[in-house]
């Protein structure tokens, strides 16, 4: 999968700042999606006391979700955790694990946020309008947002409300057990986002896209 860089990377907040304010306005947040056959997971871990950052794409046919590919990625980390601008700190080595892909994936499911994003530009959105590719923020616990008291059954969701935006949903995956934050990220709505999070989710809370990349992430560390 050929990846275009179309913004300079930076190493401050102060040259990352108008770089965000940009992509932000560049996010789609209806469908744009056309039939999807392969959706991919991508998770970002780290080694060496956090000097190397490590990547991991899986690659699930859909529905099936049988993994049809898997690929990862290591770079120096070149960008300091700050809150707010993690997508700075991860982004490079998913493009750098996007580049080996054979299989082009149809649909993005990323281990965080999308617009459920203080500046409304999470993981999710930077990575899906830099790569131009329909993204999911799948997240295990809140960052923003107030919802309404949530039903135990699995596939019940609220809204997530930020200053008075619906910027995500809480979603109950699997009876019994925490729920997980679904927002959009790029060329998808939050229906239809919400609807290819459950239709990827098996007997697990998270997505199986999810958990294939995290295992695999684990092991990419060691």
């Amino acid at each position: 999968m050929k990846i275009t860089l179309n913004h300079p990377w930076p190493a401050t907040v102060k040259e990352a700042k108008p770089i965000q304010d940009e992509l932000r306005s560049r996010v789609i947040r209806t469908d744009r999606i056309e039939t999807v056959k392969y959706v991919a997971g991508v998770d970002v871990g780290f080694r060496d006391n956090y000097a190397i950052s490590v990547a991991a794409i899986a690659i699930l046919d859909f529905p099936n979700l049988e993994v049809v590919e898997k690929v990862t990625a290591s770079k120096p980390t070149t960008f300091p955790y700050i809150p707010g601008y993690l997508s700075f700190r991860e982004v490079p080595v998913i493009l750098d694990a996007l580049e080996k892909l054979k299989i082009r994936p149809d649909l993005i499911l990323c281990d965080g946020q999308g617009i459920a994003h203080p500046k409304r530009i999470g993981l999710a959105s930077h990575l899906g309008v830099i790569i131009d590719l329909p993204t999911i923020g799948v997240a295990k616990s809140l960052l923003i947002g107030k919802h309404q008291e949530l039903a135990p059954e699995k596939g019940s969701w609220q809204p997530l409300v930020d200053k008075q935006e619906i910027v995500g949903a809480i979603l109950r995956s699997r009876a019994g057990v925490k729920p997980i934050y679904v927002s959009i990220g790029h060329r998808i709505s939050l229906p239809t986002a919400i609807k290819y999070t459950m239709a990827c989710i098996t007997k697990y809370r998270l997505p199986e896209t999810t958990r294939v990349a995290d295992r695999l992430s684990r092991e990419a560390e060691k």
